[in-house]
């Protein structure tokens, strides 16, 4: 019951991120906190770097929940294969994310680096999707009809 539920937050918090993210593309903010993990003045910003602050925290936010939602996953004996390849893969992605999110601003959103990073980020929504959609079914007794 509670990897459902720490699945659909995983994914609800992934969509206000994305969310997020587009907005901070759009309105030109991508390299308004400068450094990477922190922005300037450490944990809690100035308000010129606040946007682009709450796009990182929510980021950590979404990775946490993500990685705890793979090793629930992993731990649930009622797992099958593809739940445990969706989560997997979505682990993967959220750590490629942030790897590539520290990489677009050391590279100054070099063009190439944040469509992949946006590419990832559809692909890591869908691994997380279907995580949540196996986690519903999980426990759940498969119909079979008879021909």
């Amino acid at each position: 019951m509670f990897l459902k539920y720490l699945a659909l937050s995983s994914l609800v918090i992934l969509y206000s991120l994305m969310f997020i993210g587009g907005y901070v593309s759009a309105a030109g903010l991508g390299l308004s906190c400068p450094d990477w993990p922190l922005c300037p003045n450490g944990i809690l910003p100035d308000s010129e770097f606040f946007i682009e602050w709450i796009h990182r925290f929510i980021a950590a936010t979404t990775g946490t929940l993500i990685i705890l939602t793979a090793i629930g996953v992993w731990l649930n004996k009622q797992s099958d294969k593809k739940i445990k390849l969706t989560a997997t893969l979505a682990a993967i992605f959220v750590a490629t994310q942030i790897t590539l999110g520290a990489l677009v601003i050391d590279l100054k959103l070099h063009a190439v680096l944040v469509a992949i990073h946006l590419g990832i980020g559809i692909l890591l929504f869908a691994m997380t999707l279907l995580t949540v959609i196996f986690a519903f079914r999980l426990g759940k007794a498969t119909i079979q009809t008879r021909a």
